[in-house]
């Protein structure tokens, strides 16, 4: 494990709920090439928090480096659909070219 691991753990014992550092914890983990285990912190992060919105393109990116294009393509409905209720139209724009770009194969 990385150090960045090791300090995201010890924080995360303190708030094991914390989206900020789950979604860090995913993130180093995909540096890491750990996909099971990023997959595993992300979907805490939406199970903590489903207006968590720049978790939907991590998530759902490390659905297709996982092979699962289905979950990936669902993931970024949802964070669409989120976006959108959000009235955040540069993330539902990033969503949509990256669902694009895996539906279009």
């Amino acid at each position: 494990m990385s150090e960045r691991i090791d300090k995201i753990k010890e924080m995360l014992k303190q708030s094991p709920h914390d989206c900020f550092l789950l979604h860090a914890l995913g993130l180093e983990y995909r540096k890491m090439a750990q996909d099971e285990l990023a997959l595993q912190a992300f979907q805490r992060v939406l199970e903590s928090d489903a207006n968590y919105l720049g978790t939907y393109y991590h998530l759902a990116k490390t659905y297709e480096a996982l092979q699962l294009p289905d979950q990936a393509i669902e993931v970024y409905q949802k964070g669409i659909g989120i976006a959108l209720a959000a009235k955040d139209l540069h993330a539902r724009n990033e969503l949509q070219m990256a669902l694009d770009e895996i539906t279009d194969e």
